[in-house]
């Protein structure tokens, strides 16, 4: 009874994991499962008619974000296939602004868990734990401890959310196969009392661990999977808090294949945007006065890279220092300011001390403000007219996510500044129409326009070590491919639908990057860099199956008994 239980169960997987009716009459014969499928043959894309109809009956966001997650977990080429049917409508839903809210609600609907939880009383065996994950050939990994979960806090353990939903675009947007992805979650504890005292919640009931057993564990982990996975598997950190954000990156940047998204990747696309808004102002990047509202990870990597491009443009670097200015929970950052970071400092100047943001930006008249502080609506009604008096084309950023925790919304941009402000957010926005009848297409400074792409390309050539020039290459790359008519539409990126394409340029642009500057370890160089890549994406088309046996083994169907093959 048990050997057929366990017959019977694998055939029910099969059935519904893989392909669920779109099985031919001969897959079923062979395989053995025919009759346990109602008769008719249902192709991929009925497939997806049968999911859109189901998806449009989901009362909100958040069902409608453990509708797909089941999907991905019955049927991940559906999934796929789902998403990039339309990428502009189901982004929001698996990433920013709804996956903040699945965080905060992962205990309610938790269903099956994705991905590798780690604990910190893992330490010493964390090899082992990496043992228990059955992909072998894993090119990337996303990780965080759930401090600083977007604009929303230590969710702790239900941060798992944030890597699943990273490595979901890294295949949707990148085209980078879902089995080589792998998310994990340290869980360390949390400082989150709400959350150790929630009966639903899944992660470890204790304060957060920090110091010393923290950076063992830390450490542990970054050699246990470059050891089992490669030294050019790459690790990206995401949402830790800015006390080891920082420290982490520095500290491994040069030892491992890593990247923090929060720093480089935010700081890429907002880049990005600003070179795109260069081609409006018809300006170069040195001749802008930055104010940051924010001065955490965000806003040092957008700082730095601001720099770097400012540099290229053939400023000295103390001069492009002095170009950017950041305002903080305390005030605007000055010298001789107490507290201050080894980062912040970089950015001190000699100035006296300003509380308000509102007072900074009537004293400094900065050419460009950008939010990244998740302090939502600090970018007020008098700032905007502000910024829009002594500036022909204001440049406005509220980057902060979710939407809940922007700056500004569209709309208050462009209707304060009478459709003069060059505008750019973290989470999406409506179109704007203003009572003259123009309309506007807010630009999203989405990181999905950066990581799956930077993500590919430095995989696709076993890059080793990340560099900041990777993402400044990035910036370039993706301003680039914005046009004449998306910036006359109020758009400082291509449009979210065609996502898929510029993560696959990206791509090509980084391996050519990464050869001449002699970062790639992947030998001989492939000739044609963009057959190479395209030769390593995803395709969401059902595999053929075929069984070389009818006999089924003692326990199941065993790997060797059933041959994939794609179908053309």
């Amino acid at each position: 009874f048990l050997h057929c239980s366990k017959k019977f169960c694998w055939l029910m997987v099969l059935c519904v994991f893989l392909q669920g009716m779109a099985f031919s009459l001969e897959e079923r014969l062979q395989l053995g499962i025919h009759g346990l499928l109602p008769p008719c043959f249902i192709n991929q894309d009925v497939q997806l008619l049968r999911v859109l109809k189901n998806y449009d009956m989901k009362r909100d966001d958040l069902d409608r974000y453990v509708f797909l997650m089941g999907l991905q977990d019955r049927n991940e080429k559906l999934f796929y296939r789902v998403l990039l049917s339309d990428v502009e409508r189901f982004m929001p839903i698996i990433y920013t602004p709804t996956v903040g809210l699945a965080c905060q609600q992962y205990g309610l609907i938790f269903r099956k868990p994705r991905g590798l939880f780690i604990t910190i009383h893992d330490r010493g065996h964390i090899a082992s734990v990496l043992q228990n994950w059955p992909e072998k050939d894993i090119r990337a990994v996303c990780v965080t401890d759930g401090e600083r979960i977007l604009g929303l806090g230590d969710l702790g353990c239900y941060g798992m959310g944030i890597p699943v939903g990273k490595l979901a675009l890294y295949t949707a947007c990148g085209g980078m196969p879902p089995q080589q992805c792998l998310p994990v979650m340290l869980d360390v504890g949390t400082d989150n009392e709400t959350l150790l005292k929630d009966p639903l919640y899944i992660g470890l009931r204790h304060k957060r661990v920090r110091g010393q057993a923290y950076d063992d564990l830390l450490d542990e982990f970054m050699k246990a999977v470059s050891d089992r996975y490669g030294m050019d598997c790459l690790i990206q950190f995401e949402d830790f808090a800015n006390v080891n954000a920082f420290r982490l990156l520095t500290k491994y940047r040069n030892q491992y294949c890593t990247f923090n998204d929060d720093i480089q990747g935010t700081a890429a696309v907002a880049v990005a945007g600003l070179l795109a808004a260069l081609r409006i102002t018809k300006s170069k990047m040195c001749d802008h006065t930055i104010v940051f509202q924010g001065a955490g990870e965000a806003a040092m990597g957008i700082a730095e890279l601001i720099t770097m491009a400012m540099e290229k443009e053939g400023l000295a670097k103390d001069e492009c220092l002095k170009k950017i200015w950041m305002v903080d929970s305390k005030g605007l950052i000055v010298k001789g300011r107490d507290h201050l970071t080894h980062e912040k400092e970089r950015f001190a100047h000699d100035h006296p001390h300003m509380k308000k943001l509102e007072d900074v930006i009537q004293e400094l008249k900065p050419t460009a403000i950008i939010g990244v502080a998740a302090v939502a609506g600090a970018f007020s009604e008098q700032i905007i007219r502000d910024m829009a008096s002594f500036n022909e084309r204001p440049i406005i950023f509220a980057l902060s996510n979710p939407t809940s925790k922007a700056e500004c919304t569209a709309e208050q941009c462009y209707t304060l500044t009478e459709g003069r402000g060059i505008f750019a957010s973290g989470s999406p926005f409506d179109p704007v129409t203003l009572p003259d009848g123009r309309m506007f297409y807010p630009g999203q400074g989405n990181n999905a326009y950066i990581f799956p792409g930077v993500g590919l390309g430095i995989t696709a050539c076993a890059i080793q070590h990340v560099t900041e020039e990777i993402f400044l290459t990035a910036a370039e790359a993706l301003a680039h491919l914005v046009t004449e008519k998306d910036l006359a539409e109020g758009r400082l990126y291509p449009p979210l639908s065609s996502i898929r394409d510029v993560s696959l340029k990206l791509a090509v642009k980084i391996m050519e990057y990464a050869y001449e500057h002699n970062l790639a370890t992947l030998r001989p160089e492939p000739s044609d860099k963009q057959a190479h890549i395209h030769s390593l994406c995803y395709s969401t088309d059902y595999d053929e199956f075929v069984v070389d046996s009818y006999r089924w083994p003692e326990d199941s169907v065993s790997a060797t008994d059933v041959q994939c093959h794609h179908k053309m």
